[in-house]
C-alpha cells in the first residue's frame, strides 16, 4: 500500500473514532482520549519522553509530595494563577502513579491553581494536565532527587528545606557523592548542607572520611573543637549560605534545644505518620493553644529561637509552627505537612498567630517587625509546614 494510501486510511479511522468519542459524556470523553494519548504514546519514537503522553486526571486524584523545598510566596502564587487564567496550562503537571492517584513530583503549584482558582477550575472541569515520570524513577529515593532537579533547574530550592532532604537521603544510606550527583550538586555543597542541619551523625560518610584520612594528616587531639566562644575569623569561615548580616546570631548545634527535643526525628513512638499529621493540623487550627505553646517555644528553646529566628535566609513562619508543635505535642518537623490539612482559612490564621508571636520576640531585642510576606518570602522553605 502506497504512503498515500495508508494515510487516507488512517484518517479514515481517525475521524471515525473522533465522531465516537464526540458522542460521549464528560468523564467517559476524558478517559477514551487518555487511553488513545496512552496507546499512541506506546508506540511513539519518543515513548521515552514523559511529555510526549500528557493526560486529564481528575483534580482529587492529584496530590502533594512531603518533601518539595519548593515553596511560593503568596504574590508569586497570584502571579501563577494569572498566568494560567491567561496562558492556559503550558506546563503539565510532573507525577507518578501510586494506585488510583498520581503524586506531585513537580508542580504542586501549578495543581494548587487548578484546585483552587474558581476561574481554573471551572474551565478545566475538575481535572488537571499530568505527565508521568519513567517508571525506573518511581521509587522515593529518584522521586525525592528527581524533585530536586526540577526545582534547581529553574534556579528555585532553599537551604533549610534542601538540608532536610539531604538529610532524608542520608538516613536512606545514600552517600554524600550518589547524592552529590543525583541532585546536581557537588559534594562540598552537600557537606554544607549536612553542617547547616548540625546533627553529628551525618559526618560520619565514609566516602568523606577516606578523604580526610591523608598519611600526613594531624593527630585527632591536635583539632580544636568549634565553640561559641570562636573570633570573628573563625566565625566567618564557617558561615554558609545567606549568612553575612551581621544581626545573625549563631549557635553551635550542641546548644539547639531542637535537637535534643526531637525536631529532626523522624517517628513518634506509638503512631502513625497519619496520626502525626492529623495532630498537627488539629493543634494548629486552634490559634489559642498555639499562640501558649509559641511562648513555651520562645522560654524553653533560647539558642535555638536566636539561632532560626535570626536568620533572614529561612521562613521563620514555618519554623516557629514547628518548634511549637514539637514543645506542645512532642510532634516534630517530618510531620508537618499536616498543615495541608487544613482549611485556607485556618491555615492563614495560623500564620498570623506566629507572625504575631514572631514580631513581639523581635521586638524585644529590638529589632525591626516584619510584615507577613517578609516573614514568608525569604528563603520560602514553607509557610507553616
Amino acid at each position: 500500500m502506497s504512503i498515500e494510501r495508508c494515510t487516507c486510511s488512517i484518517s479514515d479511522t481517525v475521524n471515525m473514532l473522533l465522531n465516537e468519542i464526540e458522542m460521549m459524556d464528560m468523564p467517559q470523553k476524558v478517559a477514551a482520549i487518555n487511553n488513545v494519548k496512552r496507546k499512541l504514546h506506546a508506540i511513539s519514537p519518543f515513548a521515552n519522553e514523559p511529555v510526549d503522553c500528557v493526560v486529564w486526571i481528575p483534580a482529587a486524584n492529584v496530590t502533594a509530595n512531603e518533601y518539595n523545598p519548593n515553596k511560593v510566596a503568596p504574590p508569586e502564587m497570584e502571579l501563577l494563577e494569572v498566568s494560567i487564567v491567561n496562558d492556559g496550562y503550558t506546563q503539565p503537571i510532573v507525577t507518578w502513579a501510586k494506585d488510583d492517584a498520581h503524586e506531585v513530583v513537580d508542580g504542586f503549584h501549578r495543581s494548587r491553581v487548578g484546585k483552587e482558582s474558581k476561574l481554573v477550575a471551572q474551565r478545566i472541569q475538575g481535572y488537571l494536565p499530568v505527565v508521568e515520570i519513567r517508571k525506573e524513577q518511581q521509587g522515593k529515593n529518584d522521586r525525592i532527587a528527581s524533585t530536586i532537579r526540577h526545582n534547581r533547574a529553574r534556579g528555585k530550592h532553599q537551604v533549610d528545606a534542601m538540608s532536610e532532604i539531604v538529610l532524608e537521603l542520608k538516613n536512606r544510606n545514600w552517600t554524600n557523592k550518589r547524592i552529590a550527583k543525583e541532585l546536581g550538586m557537588d559534594e562540598d555543597e552537600i557537606l554544607r548542607l549536612c553542617q547547616i542541619t548540625g546533627l553529628e551523625h551525618l559526618f560520619t560518610d565514609h566516602d568523606f572520611s577516606r578523604a580526610w584520612e591523608a598519611s600526613d594528616s594531624s593527630p585527632t587531639d591536635d583539632f580544636i573543637e568549634l565553640t561559641d566562644e570562636v573570633t570573628d575569623e573563625m566565625r566567618a569561615a564557617v558561615r554558609t549560605a545567606n549568612t553575612s548580616d551581621p544581626n545573625r546570631v549563631f549557635h553551635t548545634h550542641d546548644k539547639w534545644e531542637c535537637v535534643k527535643a526531637g525536631f529532626y526525628s523522624s517517628t513518634v513512638d506509638g503512631k502513625t505518620k497519619e496520626q502525626c499529621q492529623h495532630e498537627y493540623a488539629a493543634f494548629l487550627s486552634d490559634t489559642r493553644q498555639f499562640a501558649d505553646a509559641l511562648v513555651k517555644v520562645f522560654e524553653q528553646w533560647p539558642h535555638s529561637c536566636e539561632h532560626y529566628l535570626t536568620n533572614v535566609a529561612m521562613n521563620r513562619i514555618a519554623w516557629l509552627g514547628q518548634a511549637a508543635m514539637c514543645v506542645a505535642r512532642g510532634i516534630p518537623s517530618q510531620f508537618c505537612s499536616g498543615f495541608n490539612l487544613l482549611t485556607i482559612e485556618q491555615q492563614e490564621a495560623a500564620n498570623q498567630t506566629a507572625l504575631e508571636a514572631l514580631n513581639s520576640w523581635l521586638q524585644a531585642r529590638g529589632m525591626e517587625t516584619l510584615d507577613m510576606h517578609s516573614a514568608l518570602s525569604y528563603g520560602r522553605q514553607v509557610e507553616i509546614y
